[in-house]
């Protein structure tokens, strides 16, 4: 856990929206030197000025965090920079919506590049950096906080990519934090499964390589689409007030960071958990909002 976060350095991906940036803001009032990585330049640009006009020390670079090689050259440019950071926030994300079998090659291959791999390179270049500190000073402390989704918890129909991809995320996170434990008591880890947060993700696909036109959706992709624009936008609780449970984790050494705590939020969760135990069948994803559910059936049958 750390207490103390002056002189820190912290990796924030997705840095220049959404809780990255709200991280980035807390970070650089604590005295922290700011990592900011993002695939979009403008965005960049702006938290930086942003960042260093709070008198951060800043290193911004625009990466696409599924890509092996700009992950590498980011992590080198790190180790150049600030030595072995302290705060590790792999948390840029994209979302895809529609049935399963809709979805093309290239969606999954956008999904699982950015939401699971970005994860897996975060973790595979910069844990052993951290290790490696960590083994030359007894003080040294560090943490990885990687963001998931109550949708990698969860299985909602009509968005099975991002399921897919969160889920890997949770499983991954839960057995970094037992490989941790293993091996050191100096740097913890985190996992943050936000429910519907306004952040910048339902428009994630201006970053997309190759976007397809509006006319090459389909029906469901459409519908997964709208649902996806309403759920997050009328979301009550803010991206800065996650990134401040994001912090609090990490003095806290909590692994488990949920932006809705209320019993109605993670009682899908529940659910889910005592049908498998019961090796029952999957338990309804709507159980706490059964009216989604059935207005999402009937767009889906209708001619």
């Amino acid at each position: 856990m750390i207490q103390d976060f002056h002189g820190k350095t912290a990796v924030l991906t997705g840095a220049g929206s959404g809780f990255g940036l709200e991280c980035a803001r807390i970070g650089a009032a604590r005295g922290m030197n700011l990592v900011l990585v993002d695939v979009q330049q403008d965005a960049l640009d702006k938290a930086r000025a942003e960042m260093e006009a709070a008198g951060a020390q800043v290193l911004a670079m625009k990466v696409d965090v599924s890509s092996a090689k700009e992950m590498e050259a980011l992590a080198a440019a790190v180790k150049e920079r600030f030595g072995a950071p302290h705060f590790v926030f792999n948390n840029a994300g994209v979302g895809a919506g529609g049935l399963v079998w809709e979805n093309t090659v290239a969606d999954w291959e956008w999904v699982l590049g950015v939401d699971l791999w970005g994860v897996v390179h975060g973790v595979r270049l910069f844990v052993p950096m951290m290790l490696e500190a960590a083994a030359k000073d007894p003080s040294y402390r560090g943490h990885v906080t990687n963001t998931a989704s109550m949708a990698g918890l969860l299985t909602p129909p009509n968005m099975g990519i991002y399921n897919a991809a969160k889920a890997a995320v949770v499983s991954l996170t839960e057995t970094m934090y037992q490989d941790l434990k293993l091996v050191t008591d100096q740097i913890g880890a985190s996992l943050l499964c936000p429910y519907f947060v306004p952040t910048g993700i339902t428009s994630s696909e201006r970053n997309r390589p190759n976007a397809p036109k509006e006319t090459e959706l389909t029906k469901s992709q459409l519908i997964g689409q709208a649902m996806s624009n309403k759920a997050v936008s009328s979301g009550k609780i803010t991206a800065g007030e996650v990134a401040h449970k994001v912090f609090k984790a990490i003095s806290d050494n909590q692994f488990y960071v949920f932006s809705h705590e209320s019993p109605k939020a993670l009682g899908n969760i529940t659910s889910r958990m005592e049908n498998i135990v019961a090796m029952k069948n999957p338990a309804d994803p709507f159980l706490e909002a059964p009216a989604i559910g059935a207005k999402l059936r009937e767009q889906l049958r209708a001619a």
